[in-house]
C-alpha cells in the first residue's frame, strides 16, 4: 500500500471533502499537467468556482499528480491502489473515479515519468563470480571467498547501461536474500496493510 509524505496528504486533503464531479475535474487538470505542465488560466477559472485560491487549486492538482506517479513508480496493484484510496479518506464513489483513472492511465504515466526528471534505472542483467586466493608464502590463515556481483542497470534520462559493482562473502550474500525475501512477504501481507492503514 503507497505511503505518502504529510505534505502530500495535505495538498489531496481537499479533494477528500468534494463532490464527484469536482474530483473529476480535478482529474482531468491533472491529466492536463502531465500532457501540457500547469495552466493557470485553468487553475482561475477552477479557483473562482470553488472559492479558494489559484495556488490551492494548484497544489491539489500536484497533489494528485504526485499520488498518480507515485502509485505508478511502486507499480501498486488495482486492489493496492484502491485501499490506499480508501486509507486516505477518499469515499466508495471517490475510490471508483480514481482506480479508473489509475488502471486506464497507468501505462501512459509510466511512460512519462522518465521525461518529467523522475530518475528510474530498470534492472537489465546481474554478472557474478567468486574471487578467492589460490595461494601466498604469508597466508597463515584460512581464506573467505567472496562473491562479485556486477548489476547492469539502464538509466531511463540518458538512455546507457549503468555497473554497480557489489562484493562480499558467501554469508553476507545468503543472509541479505532472506532478508529480501522476507520483507517482500511481509509487504504482501494483510496484517502490513491493515496496520498501515491504521497509523493513517
Amino acid at each position: 500500500m503507497l505511503t505518502l509524505k504529510s505534505e502530500h496528504k495535505k495538498h489531496i486533503h481537499f479533494l477528500v471533502e468534494q463532490s464527484t464531479n469536482v474530483l473529476q475535474d480535478f482529474c482531468k487538470l491533472g491529466l492536463d499537467y502531465l500532457h501540457n505542465g500547469p495552466n493557470f488560466k485553468l487553475y482561475n477559472v477552477a479557483a473562482q468556482k470553488l472559492d479558494i485560491q489559484p495556488e490551492d487549486v494548484r497544489c491539489t492538482v500536484e497533489g494528485l499528480i504526485n499520488l498518480l506517479l507515485e502509485s505508478c513508480k511502486c507499480k501498486l496493484s488495482t486492489s493496492d491502489f484502491r485501499d490506499s484510496i480508501i486509507a486516505l479518506g477518499f469515499s466508495e464513489d471517490h475510490e471508483v473515479l480514481l482506480t479508473k483513472l489509475y488502471t486506464t492511465k497507468q501505462s501512459e504515466i509510466s511512460e512519462i515519468l522518465p521525461t518529467l526528471g523522475v530518475k528510474l534505472q530498470e534492472y537489465q542483467s546481474m554478472e557474478w563470480r567468486f574471487e578467492t586466493q589460490i595461494s601466498s608464502r604469508s597466508l597463515l590463515s584460512q581464506v573467505t571467498p567472496l562473491v562479485v556481483l556486477d548489476f547492469s542497470l539502464r538509466n531511463n534520462v540518458q538512455q546507457k547501461i549503468e555497473h554497480v559493482i557489489v562484493q562480499t562473502d558467501a554469508n553476507n550474500l545468503l543472509h541479505i536474500t532472506e532478508e529480501l525475501e522476507q520483507a517482500l512477504q511481509d509487504g504482501r501481507s494483510q496484517h502490513l496493510r491493515k496496520i498501515a492503514r491504521s497509523i493513517r
